[in-house]
């Protein structure tokens, strides 16, 4: 027998005999209380196993491309089991930055200038001791995109560089204006719309190793943006390939998922805080073109982009900004492999707002649907601290690209 199964067999005995002394119901002894909980967790495994544990939708028109997924990565099409006790999407997005563990990563920082005198934070993990490419030169590199606030220091973008790691790999994780500790030299921060500032970091990195196979992996917002620069550029760039964690593909249906009392309450107001601590040490800077007072008091993610994203960038509304910000509406341009992880559960991103019928019409496009994981959750395993389905989803894909992308680049 395998040695789960032993554990198994082990793990329900001692649970019994546990039971067995610890339960008394009256007249029936430990009989009846052992029973009722044996039952429970048997009906609930029934219902976890039905209803919970399911493979995810592939949604791809292309057959090479389903083809290249099932051949060299394959838990796009294997069934994702989440977390038997926080399954839920607001519970999985709540605990994993609390449960997932924090991979020790060492960087090497540099600042690069922008063409409107503003400068970005890049943290390298050059990883300089690869067994696999010891030249540099080729060294396979991924730029990293993190979410709305988010910095390389989260325990996300730290997972995909130890994965990146294990097979030799070179990481880049761009921080988005004014968020990683560098001072704000112009009064601009960054949105999920403007695109200028990955540019330039796309066109910097590359220059700095025009022979390496580059790709990049966005998470969240960081997501939106690099599917917004996709649509933009078509093949006009020196990405091979593109991974795509959580993205918000309808803002509007995002922010009012997130309008709802129990989603505000428990993510759209702490959200707003982040996004205003991250500006308020920028005050005196940002106090040239904005009325800061009124920006502190937003209390929702739209009033914030009302009184200050959309201003900063020049639009008319704020509806013109989150209509520009949707990559739905850009997916149909995009030129290079792009493979995009949701869970239909996701209230940053909405299931029924997921472009499954656009993704069809676009070969380049695979969408892997889940039914559990919520935003950044994708938890599995009994204690969920190292790796989850996410960064299965991005070791594989990533090595896919890398190792056999001949196979689809050609597509």
């Amino acid at each position: 027998r395998p040695p789960c199964a032993m554990d198994w067999q082990v793990l329900t005995r001692e649970l019994s005999l546990y039971l067995e002394s610890q339960v008394r119901v009256g007249f029936f002894g430990s009989g009846v209380g052992l029973s009722l909980v044996l039952g429970f967790g048997v009906a609930y495994a029934c219902y976890y196993l039905n209803s919970i544990a399911k493979k995810p939708q592939l949604v791809a028109s292309n057959d090479r491309f389903c083809r290249f997924l099932e051949e060299h990565c394959p838990v796009v099409t294997e069934t994702y089991y989440p977390t038997i006790w926080c399954w839920e999407g607001r519970v999985q997005t709540l605990l994993r930055p609390f449960i997932t563990s924090r991979p020790q990563v060492q960087y090497r920082n540099e600042l690069i200038k922008t063409a409107d005198g503003g400068q970005i934070s890049l943290d390298w993990f050059d990883n300089n001791d690869s067994p696999y490419y010891p030249d540099a030169s080729t060294r396979p590199t991924v730029l990293l995109l993190p979410g709305l606030t988010g910095t390389s220091k989260e325990s996300y973008i730290l997972h995909m560089i130890h994965q990146s790691e294990t097979l030799g790999y070179r990481c880049v994780v761009f921080n988005n204006r004014g968020i990683a500790g560098e001072e704000l030299l112009t009064p601009r921060t960054y949105c999920a719309a403007n695109t200028e500032d990955l540019e330039t970091v796309i066109h910097h990195v590359h220059s700095l190793h025009p022979s390496a196979p580059f790709m990049a992996a966005g998470v969240s917002m960081g997501g939106m943006l690099l599917l917004n620069y996709l649509g933009k550029t078509g093949r006009d760039t020196p990405l091979m390939a593109a991974a795509i964690f959580s993205a918000g593909w309808n803002v509007f249906e995002s922010i009012e998922s997130l309008e709802k009392p129990l989603n505000w309450l428990l993510f759209n107001y702490y959200l707003t805080t982040c996004l205003q601590s991250s500006i308020s040490r920028h005050r005196q800077m940002l106090e040239k073109l904005f009325d800061m007072d009124l920006v502190m008091k937003a209390r929702t993610i739209r009033e914030f982009d009302k009184q200050f994203t959309s201003v900063m960038f020049g639009y008319r509304s704020i509806d013109d900004y989150y209509e520009d910000a949707s990559p739905c509406r850009k997916l149909k341009s995009v030129g290079i492999p792009v493979l995009c992880l949701n869970s239909v559960d996701d209230v940053f991103s909405p299931g029924h707002a997921i472009p499954v019928e656009a993704a069809k019409q676009n070969a380049n496009v695979a969408l892997v649907l889940t039914s559990c994981g919520g935003h950044i959750g994708f938890l599995e395993g009994i204690w969920p601290r190292k790796c989850t389905y996410m960064d299965r989803v991005f070791k594989q894909f990533v090595q896919a690209v890398f190792e056999h992308g001949n196979k689809i680049l050609s597509m």
